[in-house]
């Protein structure tokens, strides 16, 4: 998963991402408000970790304008250096999911992410089979099914159409795209993405008179739609 993390202290947000990276979550970190909230603008996020005691905007005005470009389900957690009740009801207050009590500790710390993103995306957690409409994904052989008949797909189109289905009506930016399949391949021309995304668009018949479409996001991404409903 992508996570996104705000702290004043470069040094750690820097710690909080080796540890996530450790267990194999995407992290990015960020040292102001405004530099935090501009990346959860432009690109695609799974959960915020931040700081209470952000110098450059106040936490609460933060979160609420994260809310507004997160996901829906995607799970906040707070940071603070005072175990003072005052501090630990604001931040629940203000819409946070669990908080965490400085200084942290490295075990604590990844049994609380892994739990809230378990609670805030169950069907992306050790699931061996994900169905989707006519679509039936077999995530640990990779095998794809539509109306029970196996598809021809390669291993990074079976993993492109898992997170499109994952993310259904959700804009993904080629950033995300490209860290959720290409992973560690830091360079994928743009016509590579464009190509396996057509593929996926064609084996999968991902058209209108099917109840899908798969369409581009201009300057962004792609965004997989289902119609009528």
């Amino acid at each position: 998963m992508r996570i996104a993390v705000l702290d004043n202290d470069r040094s750690q947000s820097d710690l909080i991402c080796q540890v996530l990276g450790s267990v194999g979550h995407t992290c990015h970190g960020y040292q102001t408000a405004k530099d935090t909230l501009h990346h959860l603008r432009k690109d695609s996020y799974d959960m915020l970790i931040l700081d209470w005691q952000v110098v450059d905007l106040g936490a609460a005005e933060v979160l609420r304008r994260a809310r507004e470009k997160l996901p829906d389900a995607a799970p906040v957690m707070f940071l603070t250096t005072s175990s003072g009740e005052d501090d630990i009801v604001a931040g629940l207050d203000a819409g946070a999911d669990d908080y965490m009590i400085k200084p942290l500790r490295r075990g604590e710390l990844v049994a609380r992410v892994q739990a809230l993103l378990r609670r805030a995306y169950p069907a992306q957690n050790g699931a061996e089979q994900l169905q989707f409409g006519q679509y039936l994904f077999e995530t640990r052989p990779g095998r794809l099914l539509m109306d029970g008949t196996v598809l021809d797909v390669t291993q990074k189109e079976f993993a492109l159409a898992l997170l499109f289905f994952r993310n259904i009506g959700r804009p993904l930016s080629r950033a995300y795209i490209h860290e959720a399949v290409w992973v560690k391949e830091s360079a994928v021309p743009s016509r590579t993405m464009d190509t396996h995304v057509s593929r996926v668009r064609n084996k999968l018949v991902l058209k209108p008179e099917n109840g899908y479409r798969l369409v581009p996001v201009y300057s962004y991404g792609y965004r997989l739609e289902k119609l009528g409903g």
